[in-house]
């Protein structure tokens, strides 16, 4: 066959811009940031188990919230999620692959190397520690080099992201299948179509903001500084307009993989799969008109406050259509309780307590009382823990015969499932309390006699439970990887949509004929009338498949090697004549950066002057390992 070359296992995976293997990369990489987040996390309830410990000094517990929040949103949940969309969304639309193949490569390795790059902090002057939304007053007076590396790092990585986004977009408008119309797309797939045009907007405000705070730390800029005729509140604005838009940037794909599994284990079509549509735009509409009521406290004053309080409480309302429609899809199915049933019918009640806490925020006077203390932190963990991570998890569980060809132990999914849910609600629930009790968040310890010590004692007792779930779980996929048996095509036994209708292993070009839908729920559909295969929508013919390619790896190691010029040249809130006065001290922070823009410039000329036509794969030679396949 005329193929590529082949490759070493790590070769291949360097090289490689198929975007089932670039799913895997995502789910490690996600992976193992979510297992240092997690650590982060514990060390940060270990801290906090009694009163007046001193496990970790209060500038380092700094440090760890800072690093915990950091990686958990944007190196640990948007790329596990990547991992569903690439494994699921080209194949559930009949694509052979993404709009831009290239362009996926050099999303995830950005992501990569910026989560290197702001971790590399810990061992190199240490991290960040202005909390993870680095208000300007704080990051601006943050001594050494942690908050250089957060605004850098999460430029590499943020553009991956933006990347993704524009990719994901471009895939879903312009390469569904013949019949595959926007209202017969499955919900995982409108739910990242929603989601990838929320990334595309909410991004640049956020890039904005940390190119403006790299400048005022380390040029001297005066952006945020107030006594050089700049406005703190302006990073608050900058940061937020991108913050909220975030969460439903989480939220949307998790409902669309909760869509997908309440309808395969209800054994019954999603109810009212119009109305799911319109609620999920609409919700990404909205997600945009509320961001400010995370500043009702700095004074903005009753009417901006009020038109916010007002958006926030109707940003509610088709969230609860798509709850009652979730509800309605699982009466009266016959429902099957396999470990992705159960994450999905936790996560409702999870989530409806995290809508609940977040509309008594809505209210702009009650907010007055509710900020800044331990209600928040309540609150914020039941949307992201009860609504994403569960939805990860249960996606795990779900997608992992499409990813792996293989089927995780139901009954150990099933033990960590009833650990993580009982550790998620014995960890936040009682901090709601700790909040209205007074407890300020961001404090490293607390005094004896206050009322928090059995409270903080039993949310870190909840702690351990869930990471003792979640290593059950690392247990469950390494067990299965070794010696799991292989499962055929439809590994449910009730696939809806098209991913479930392809063998296993799925071909490296996906489908050898463009399939042709008929309707929602195409696989179900062709099912239902006897067929079982889907019916093509062209002859066999010749396909056309992009080349494996090295340079989007070479391009984001560029970017990560200037980054290290970029940061000593200056040492952090120097005036820029200051900065420029130092370089002769410091040629080799200059040579640095030059060298690493030079990489990346030479990959992309390399780029540009290749003539990458892909490969051929003729009508012969599809036929042929057609019949290898099945």
């Amino acid at each position: 066959m005329a193929t590529q070359k082949k490759r070493g296992l790590i070769m291949e995976y360097l090289t490689t811009v198929d975007h089932k293997k670039i799913a895997i990369l995502y789910l490690i990489m996600g992976g193992l940031f979510f297992a240092m987040g997690g650590i982060e996390a514990m060390l940060i309830r270990i801290q906090l188990a009694v009163p007046n410990n001193s496990i970790v000094s209060a500038g380092l517990f700094n440090q760890i919230i800072t690093m915990h929040g950091t990686t958990m949103i944007f190196l640990a949940a948007m790329p596990l999620l990547f991992a569903f969309m690439n494994a699921a969304v080209p194949l559930q639309i009949g694509a052979r692959d993404v709009a831009f193949p290239f362009l996926n490569a050099l999303g995830f390795w950005l992501f990569f190397f910026g989560g290197i790059f702001l971790n590399l902090s810990w061992i190199m002057g240490g991290a960040p520690d202005a909390g993870w939304t680095s208000y300007a007053s704080l990051s601006l007076a943050s001594p050494g080099h942690g908050i250089d590396f957060y605004a850098l790092g999460l430029q590499i990585s943020g553009a991956g992201t933006l990347i993704a986004g524009i990719n994901f977009l471009v895939t879903i408008i312009n390469m569904r299948a013949p019949g595959m119309t926007y209202m017969r797309m499955p919900l995982f797939t409108w739910t990242t179509f929603v989601a990838s045009a929320l990334i595309v907007f909410a991004f640049p405000p956020l890039t904005i903001g940390l190119f403006l705070l790299i400048f005022d730390r380390m040029f001297g800029t005066g952006f945020f500084v107030v006594s050089q005729g700049g406005n703190t509140i302006i990073w608050e604005h900058l940061f937020w307009i991108f913050g909220h838009p975030e969460v439903y940037i989480l939220v949307l794909p998790a409902f669309g993989i909760f869509s997908e599994i309440f309808a395969t284990f209800s054994r019954k079509r999603l109810f009212g799969y119009s109305a799911m549509v319109f609620a999920t735009v609409l919700i990404g509409f909205l997600g945009f008109m509320v961001w400010a009521h995370h500043m009702f406290t700095v004074g903005m004053g009753p009417t901006a406050n009020a038109i916010f309080a007002v958006a926030t409480m109707a940003i509610a309302v088709p969230t609860g259509v798509k709850i009652f429609n979730w509800l309605l899809t699982i009466w009266g199915g016959s429902i099957e309780f396999t470990t992705p049933m159960l994450y999905s019918l936790a996560f409702i009640p999870s989530f409806v307590m995290g809508g609940v806490t977040g509309v008594m925020q809505a209210s702009a006077p009650a907010d007055y009382q509710y900020h800044d203390s331990y209600f928040i932190v309540a609150h914020f963990h039941y949307v992201i823990v009860g609504g994403v991570v569960f939805a990860l998890l249960g996606g795990l569980h779900f997608y992992f015969p499409l990813m792996f060809g293989k089927m995780l132990s139901e009954k150990l999914g099933k033990v960590a499932f009833v650990l993580f849910f009982i550790g998620f609600h014995l960890t936040f629930l009682v901090q709601h309390f700790l909040g209205l009790m007074g407890m300020p968040r961001r404090v490293f310890t607390y005094l004896p006699g206050q009322g928090y010590d059995t409270f903080n004692l039993i949310s870190t007792v909840g702690a351990f439970t869930m990471a003792l779930a979640v290593i059950i779980l690392l247990i469950n996929v390494v067990m299965t990887l070794a010696k799991g048996k292989r499962v055929g095509r439809d590994a449910w036994g009730d696939g809806r949509t098209l991913e479930w209708s392809l063998p296993q292993p799925i071909p490296f070009y996906n489908f050898a004929q463009t399939p042709l839908i008929r309707g929602l729920d195409a696989f179900a559909l062709e099912k239902k009338e006897g067929n079982g295969e889907m019916l093509p929508a062209e002859s066999l013919g010749d396909i056309h498949m992009p080349n494996n390619s090295i340079l989007p790896f070479v391009q984001s190691l560029g970017l990560f090697v200037a980054a290290f010029g970029a940061l000593y040249i200056s040492d952090g809130q120097k005036w820029a004549l200051e900065a420029v006065k130092a370089l002769p001290e410091k040629p080799w922070a200059v040579f640095v950066l030059i060298i690493g823009l030079a990489i990346t410039a030479g990959a992309m000329i390399a780029r540009s002057l290749k003539d990458d036509l892909g490969y051929h794969i003729t009508k012969e030679e599809l036929i042929e390992y057609e019949r290898g396949v099945k």
